[in-house]
């Protein structure tokens, strides 16, 4: 038996199967549901990854430091984390 769960959403959406054919069809059974579920309650369903998040910096300079060289280099710190973020994940599939 293999089992799954939709991952970054609140509701808990889970699915299983003994082959892959069989997880696929309770996976889309289950998010049909869900899609369902919410439309008979009139509400939104919930979205994964929105593009929106908080950063907290355990280190306050790095914060400072952070919003210095964004300032510097015409970008708002939003984008400077973004492009950040961009730099790490190309180097990492890059070295995969």
């Amino acid at each position: 038996m293999f089992y799954g769960k939709v991952q970054g959403i609140r509701s808990l959406l889970s699915y299983e199967g003994n082959t892959a054919k069989e997880r696929l069809a309770d996976f889309r059974a289950v998010v049909d549901d869900y899609l369902i579920e919410c439309e008979a309650e009139g509400i939104e369903p919930e979205i994964a990854y929105k593009g929106s998040f908080n950063v907290r910096f355990k280190n306050k300079e790095n914060h400072r430091r952070a919003a210095i060289y964004a300032l510097t280099h015409q970008q708002s710190l939003n984008s400077f984390v973004e492009e950040a973020v961009e730099e790490k994940l190309a180097k990492y599939e890059a070295d995969k």
